[in-house]
């Protein structure tokens, strides 16, 4: 058994942070002294070290506490899955270093090249080998074959339109390297659908708040939640850009607001928009 002295030592988590873990019931001591002293064993050590690596990728207290706290939920999937987003991330400060070092040599090869014909074909191959068949079976019934769809894919893709929205990925991700590994090294389908339900269900909560002050507390945790779903579904430390882009779609894009309003109630829309702007700016 250690003391929470000794843990804090161990670890170098304040014994302040630890007594607060205690207090929400994150991290509870194995047995509490009858002086008082809280005292954890092994297995409280390892629940420990996977809050740990969930505090790695900011992720609130609380939604920590669901994950440890959820019976259904593979944490070692989970944990692979953010494992494979570290990874990304390791590769792109390689990047960035190389490049530095390049600058400092006076070779300046950084490259803001925006998608080739090549790049397109790659997301396209990773988009389809990963899309369920019953989309293929509606590609197919439209373009008349897979083929045929992904001439039109192609054709999109290298448009005006399509590379500013690519220029826009790479300002989201920090370069295209990122965007490109992101687009072709998805991580697993199930945890990616989950978020993509979770980011829906918390667009609901928020339209069902429409009304409220977009600057007071419930309005802006709600948005906080989005925030986080979008980072781990879109494998992304920063999403402020990605939002305020979409704030400003859900505020000015009439076309848009009608067939979003359809969904979650009239007006809905330009309330979700106001409320994404104030939370980021």
């Amino acid at each position: 058994m250690r003391t929470v002295k000794e843990v804090s030592e161990l670890t170098g988590i304040s014994v302040r942070t630890l007594h607060y873990y205690d207090e929400i019931g994150l991290f509870v001591p194995t047995v509490v002294s009858e002086a008082g002293y809280r005292l954890y064993d092994d297995k409280a050590l390892e629940r420990l070290q996977q809050i740990l690596f969930f505090r790695e990728f900011d992720m609130p207290l609380k939604e920590i506490k669901n994950i440890m706290e959820n019976p259904d939920l593979d944490k070692n999937q989970l944990l692979q899955s953010q494992k494979q987003v570290l990874v990304l991330k390791k590769e792109r400060l390689e990047r960035i270093i190389a490049s530095i070092d390049d600058i400092l040599k006076g070779e300046n090869k950084m490259n803001f090249e925006i998608f080739s014909k090549a790049d397109i074909e790659q997301l396209y191959n990773a988009m389809v080998e990963n899309m369920p068949e019953k989309k293929k079976a509606d590609f197919i019934e439209k373009y008349g074959s897979m083929e045929q769809y992904k001439e039109h894919f192609m054709d999109s893709a290298s448009g005006e339109k399509a590379q500013k929205n690519f220029a826009k990925l790479v300002e989201w991700y920090g370069d295209k390297n990122s965007v490109l590994a992101a687009g072709t090294n998805p991580e697993n389908s199930q945890i990616m659908e989950a978020y993509s339900k979770r980011s829906e269900a918390v667009m609901q909560k928020l339209a069902a708040r429409m009304g409220a002050d977009v600057q007071s507390f419930q309005v802006k945790e709600i948005v906080g939640e989005l925030d986080f779903v979008f980072k781990q579904l879109y494998q992304m430390k920063d999403v402020t850009g990605m939002m305020l882009e979409m704030a400003d779609m859900y505020k000015n894009d009439t076309d848009f607001q009608r067939k979003n309003d359809e969904i979650y109630g009239a007006g809905s829309t330009q309330y979700i928009g106001e409320a994404i702007e104030a939370f980021y700016k």
